[in-house]
C-alpha cells in the first residue's frame, strides 16, 4: 500500500506518517470510482478491511498452534458497485493496471498481479455459491506492504463485496476458509489461519487468541481501564523498506522444514503418523525427549514452535491482567526466537529488531508476519513515540543506506474487524 502524506520532523528526518483520514481516503476512492463507470450512488457500498499484528503466535499458524492477533487503525478500503453481466473491472490507487474478467473467465495466477487476490476469492466463493453479479470496484490503502497482512485484508474486502452484491451470508469462520482457498490453492501460498481470523474476528480493545487446530476464536479482554489502555498502549509499525513477495521467499520451506519435523519426532516416539501431520500433533513431552535427536535446521524450528506456544499463553494471561510490560517481555523473546530458533528476518529487519528493543518506551517488539520483508511492530507508550521514532531515524539508516530513503515509521491503535459500511456513510463521506 502506498503511503500519502508526511509530518517531515524538525531535523529534516524521515517522519511519522500521519495518514489521511479514512473520509478522505473513501472520498479519493469514490472520485476514482465515478470517472470509471456510470455510477447510482444508491448503489455504492464500501468494504473496510483493516490490517493486523500478531503480538504472540508467530510462525506458528501453519502447524496449527494458538496465536494471538489484533487489528490496527489502518484498512484496505473497497468502494464498489454492481454489474449485472457478471463483469469485474477493478482499479486500484497503489498500482497503476488495471484488471478486467468475468466471473466466468477467471484468469489463472500470474506472479506479480495485484489483482490475483480478486480473481481467487471469486473462485473460492464459486467453490459452494452461483455468483452472477460482478462488480466495478476501486481499492486502496495508506499502509507499506509486508508484514500487515494486507493480503489477507484484501482478499477479504473482496468476499465480502462479492457476497454483498450476490446476496450471500457467510459468517467470518466462512471467510476464513474462502480466504485461505484464496491464499493456498490459488495463490500457493502455504500459510495458515492467523491472517483471516483476527481480521475477521476482532472486537475493539481486545486480543484476539486462536486456536489453530479447533479453530475457535476467543476475544480476551483487559482488566485494564480502557481510558488507561488508550492512554498507555499504541504500536509502532515500522516499514523496513524491504519488500519481497512470500512466495519464492523460504516461507514455504520453513513450513516444509516444520513438517518435517513433526514426522521425525513422531517416528521417534514410534507413533503413528497422519497423512498431514503437523508440529501440533507433536507433544512437548516428545519434544523434549527426542528434540535433540533431529537433523540441526529441524530441532531448530520445533524448538521456536514449543516454545512460541509456551509465551503465547503466558502473553494471553498478561494481557488480560493488564500487564503491559510482561506482555512485551514475551513479545522480546518472540522476536528473538525467530532470529535464533526459525531463522527469518532480513538484515533490516534485525537491525530495527535491535534498535526497538533497546529503546525506552517499547514494551516489546519483533518482526510482523513472515519475517522475510516488510515491517517490525513495537508496542510501545504512546507519549514516547517521538523519541522511539528519533532512535529508529538516528541509527537505521546509517546502517543501512540502501533503504535510507523508503523506510517510514507508523503510530497505530488497536482496532475490530472487517465491515461493509452502510450506504449512508458512503454517501455522508462523498458529501
Amino acid at each position: 500500500m502506498s503511503v500519502s502524506s508526511y509530518h517531515i520532523s524538525s531535523a529534516g528526518q524521515p517522519p511519522i506518517v500521519q495518514p489521511p483520514s479514512e473520509e478522505e481516503q473513501i472520498e479519493q476512492l469514490l472520485r476514482r470510482l465515478r470517472q470509471i463507470a456510470r455510477v447510482d450512488a444508491d448503489e455504492i457500498r464500501v468494504v473496510r478491511a483493516p490490517l493486523r499484528i500478531c503480538p504472540l503466535g508467530a510462525h506458528i499458524d501453519h502447524q496449527l498452534g494458538v496465536v494471538t492477533g489484533m487489528t490496527i487503525d489502518r484498512s484496505v478500503l473497497l468502494a464498489f458497485v454492481p454489474t449485472e453481466d457478471g463483469s469485474v473491472h477493478l482499479q486500484s490507487l497503489n498500482f497503476p493496471s488495471a484488471a478486467h474478467f468475468t466471473l466466468t473467465d477467471v484468469p489463472a495466477y500470474e506472479k506479480g498481479q495485484w489483482s490475483n487476490y480478486a480473481r481467487g476469492a471469486v473462485l473460492a466463493l464459486q467453490q459452494e455459491h452461483h455468483l452472477t453479479r460482478g462488480l466495478v470496484g476501486v481499492i486502496g490503502g495508506t499502509m507499506p506492504i509486508g508484514g500487515l497482512s494486507s493480503s489477507a485484508a484484501v482478499t477479504i474486502a473482496y468476499l465480502l463485496a462479492l457476497e454483498a452484491l450476490n446476496d450471500l451470508s457467510a459468517d467470518a469462520y466462512e471467510n476464513v476458509e474462502f480466504s485461505r482457498f484464496t491464499e493456498n490453492k490459488y495463490i500457493g501460498l502455504n500459510n495458515g489461519i492467523l491472517d483471516q481470523s483476527v481480521i475477521l474476528h476482532s472486537a475493539h480493545d481486545h486480543l484476539t487468541r486462536i486456536d489453530c487446530e479447533s479453530v475457535t476464536v476467543d476475544r480476551v479482554a483487559t482488566q485494564m481501564r480502557v481510558d488507561a489502555l488508550h492512554e498507555r498502549f499504541g504500536i509502532l509499525v515500522v516499514y523496513s523498506g524491504v519488500t519481497h513477495a512470500l512466495v519464492g521467499t523460504d516461507y514455504n520451506s520453513r513450513v516444509a522444514q516444520c513438517r518435517q519435523a513433526a514426522v521425525a519426532l513422531l517416528e521417534h516416539g514410534g507413533q503413528s503418523i497422519a497423512e498431514d501431520v503437523r508440529l501440533r500433533h507433536v507433544s512437548p513431552e516428545l519434544f523434549a525427549e527426542y528434540g535433540e535427536r533431529l537433523d540441526a535446521p529441524l530441532m531448530r524450528r520445533a524448538r521456536h514452535y514449543f516454545g512460541e506456544m509456551e509465551r503465547v499463553e503466558a502473553g494471553v494471561d498478561a494481557w488480560g491482567q493488564g500487564d503491559l510490560a510482561a506482555l512485551g517481555a514475551l513479545v522480546n523473546e518472540s522476536g528473538e526466537s525467530s532470529v535464533k530458533w526459525y531463522e527469518c528476518g532480513s538484515p533490516q529487519l534485525i537491525t530495527l529488531y535491535e534498535i526497538l528493543r533497546a529503546t525506552p518506551g517499547v514494551y516489546g517488539t519483533r518482526f510482523s508476519g513472515a519475517g522475510f520483508r516488510g515491517n517490525c511492530i513495537a508496542l510501545i507508550d504512546p507519549a514516547q513515540s517521538e523519541s522511539i521514532a528519533e532512535a529508529v531515524h538516528r541509527l537505521y539508516p546509517t546502517a543501512h543506506p540502501d533503504v535510507a530513503g523508503s523506510y517510514n515509521i507508523h503510530l497505530c491503535y488497536p482496532d475490530g474487524s472487517a465491515t461493509l459500511l452502510p450506504v449512508a456513510s458512503t454517501l455522508m463521506a462523498r458529501r
